[in-house]
């Protein structure tokens, strides 16, 4: 069964009425990226936590959602959107509270490259992992997935050193720290990558972990997080 639960991860004053929903799996950097970019925006959810170990993402209710078994899934009245790019890119144009890209079009290219990235060069071979566990054995899964992060990690730190300010492309937050922020938090805590050799990258995370929207939807604070990873 799908748990569900409302409010918490909305805005810390006053919220619209609610009206989304959000299919979400604690330990998704998918999924963390749009619970980040709600609360920045201040919008209130509904918060629907889909069990992966238990496979509620195979059921016929949640894929008539999302064929492709995955979440984030975001369900705003008639309209069902299932890809986090997707879901934010709709969020900043429905809704223009503090705005997820910058109006200078090269930084809002940046932006773009960036969280491409992470989405198409980091992030499909950890949604293999589980097979390359059983294919490879452990150890050489996670040695896997930690060479992908590291070449990720150093385009990134390339990429990004001439336009970052406070943050990754200026001194406001914007979509690509969306994608930073889970991204790095799994690379430290789940994939053990020793992150000295990305100063850069290791700057802006210390900045995300100071800001409320980041801190309160990370894997460790959300309704589904298990005790033993709670935070």
């Amino acid at each position: 069964m799908l748990l569900q639960a409302t409010g918490g991860h909305g805005a810390r004053e006053e919220a619209e009425p609610k009206k989304l929903k959000l299919y979400s799996y604690w330990l998704s950097s998918c999924s963390c990226r749009v619970r980040i970019g709600l609360d920045l925006k201040g919008l209130e959810y509904e918060y629907v936590a889909v069990n992966f170990p238990e496979g509620e993402q195979q059921t016929p209710e949640f894929l008539k959602l999302n064929p492709m078994g995955y979440v984030p899934v975001l369900v705003d009245g008639d309209i069902v959107l299932a890809d986090s790019f997707a879901i934010l890119l709709y969020l900043d144009e429905k809704f223009p509270q503090h705005p997820l890209l910058p109006k200078d079009s090269v930084r809002r290219a940046i932006n773009f490259q960036a969280a491409n990235v992470i989405s198409s060069s980091i992030q499909p071979r950890q949604l293999m992992l589980q097979h390359m566990r059983e294919k490879l054995g452990p150890q050489e899964a996670i040695a896997c997935a930690q060479d992908d992060i590291r070449t990720g990690f150093a385009a990134l730190e390339k990429l990004l050193k001439d336009y970052a300010g406070r943050y990754a492309t200026g001194n406001e937050v914007f979509l690509v720290d969306l994608f930073l922020a889970p991204q790095i938090h799994a690379a430290i805590t789940r994939f053990k990558v020793e992150m000295d050799e990305f100063p850069l990258l290791s700057r802006l995370f210390e900045a995300y972990m100071e800001l409320p929207a980041f801190q309160d939807n990370m894997p460790g604070k959300q309704p589904d997080t298990p005790a033993e990873h709670r935070v």
